[in-house]
C-alpha cells in the first residue's frame, strides 16, 4: 500500500468515526438546559438542585461514551434535561418569592411612613386647630371685655352728663354752670373731678376715637366776646382731658359761642341750657 492510499483510508476511517460519535438531540438539549440553568439564578438560589442536574448530565455523557446514540443515553439525557429545568424553575420561583417579600416589606415600609406622615399632619392640624380655637376664645373674651367696658363707660357718662347718639357721633353735653363761674373760663374744682371721670370713661370706652369739644354760650353781650369765651371754655376742657391722659392729637377744641342755641335766649332757663360744653366722640371708621 503506497502512502497516498494509506492516507486516504485513514481519512475515510476518521470521517466514519466522527459520524458515529455525534450526540443525540436529547443529549444536546440536556447540555443546553444545564448551561442555561448555570447562567440563571439557579447558581445562587438552587445550587444543590443544580448539582443534581450536573450529576444526571454526567450519567448521560458516560452512557453516550459507552453506548453511543442508544435509548439509554437518550433516557439519561432526558432526565438530565428535566433536572436542569427543575433547578432553573425552582431558583426562579424562590427568587420570585423573595422579590415579592421584598416588595411587600417595601410597601409596608412606605405605608408605615405614609401613616406616620398622616399622623404627624393630623397632629399638626389638631394643634393648629386648638391654637385657633384658643385664639378665637381669647378674641371673644377680649371682645366681650371691651363691650363690657364700653357699656360701663356709657353708664358712667350717662351719670355724669347728658349723652345721646347723633349722626356726628356720641354727644356728651355738660352744663356751663357746672363747669365754670359766670363769664369765666377757669374750671370749677367740682368740674375738674367731673371731667376726670369723663376722661376715664372716654379712655375706657373709646380709646382711639377722635373728639371734638365745642364751647357754647348764650346770646347776651357782644358776639365777639361770646365767641372768645366759647373757645376759651373749649380749650379749658381739652386741657383737662389731656391732663387726664386723653391723647391731645385726638382732640379738637372749637368756640361756637351763641351760634347754635338749644333754646330761646329770652328766658333764664333757655339761656342756661345754651351755656354748655359739648364733647363729640366721632364714630369709628372701619
Amino acid at each position: 500500500m503506497n502512502a497516498r492510499l494509506a492516507s486516504a483510508l485513514s481519512l475515510a476511517s476518521l470521517v466514519a468515526g466522527c459520524g458515529s460519535t455525534l450526540p443525540p438531540k436529547e443529549l444536546v438539549d440536556a447540555r443546553a438546559s444545564y448551561q442555561s440553568a448555570c447562567k440563571g439564578p439557579a447558581a445562587q438560589q438552587s445550587p444543590a438542585e443544580l448539582h443534581v442536574a450536573k450529576q444526571s448530565l454526567d450519567v448521560a455523557e458516560r452512557a453516550f461514551a459507552d453506548d453511543g446514540d442508544s435509548s439509554s443515553t437518550k433516557d439519561f439525557a432526558y432526565i438530565a434535561t428535566r433536572k436542569a429545568q427543575l433547578a432553573d424553575a425552582s431558583a426562579r420561583a424562590d427568587l420570585a418569592v423573595k422579590e415579592r417579600e421584598t416588595a411587600e416589606r417595601e410597601a409596608q415600609s412606605v405605608q408605615a411612613s405614609q401613616l406616620s406622615d398622616a399622623r404627624s399632619q393630623l397632629s399638626t392640624t389638631k394643634s393648629s386647630l386648638e391654637k385657633t380655637q384658643e385664639q378665637l376664645a381669647r378674641e371673644k373674651a377680649a371682645r366681650e371685655e371691651a363691650e363690657k367696658k364700653a357699656a360701663l363707660a356709657m353708664a358712667d357718662l350717662q351719670r355724669l352728663a347728658s349723652v345721646k347718639q347723633e349722626s356726628r357721633g356720641m354727644v356728651i353735653t355738660l352744663s356751663g354752670s357746672v363747669l365754670f363761674a359766670t363769664n369765666e373760663s377757669t374750671l370749677l374744682p367740682a368740674a375738674v373731678l367731673k371731667l376726670n371721670d369723663v376722661a376715664d370713661a372716654l379712655i375706657k370706652g373709646n380709646p382711639d376715637a377722635n373728639i371734638t369739644i365745642e364751647g357754647h354760650t348764650d346770646s347776651q353781650g357782644q358776639r365777639a366776646y361770646n365767641m372768645d369765651l366759647g373757645q376759651q371754655r373749649a380749650d379749658a376742657v381739652k386741657s383737662q382731658l389731656v391732663a387726664r391722659s386723653v391723647a391731645a392729637d385726638r382732640i379738637k377744641a372749637i368756640g361756637i359761642g351763641p351760634d347754635r342755641p338749644l333754646a330761646e335766649n329770652k328766658t333764664a332757663e333757655g339761656r342756661a341750657n345754651n351755656r354748655r360744653v359739648e364733647i363729640i366722640v366721632e364714630p369709628s371708621r372701619k
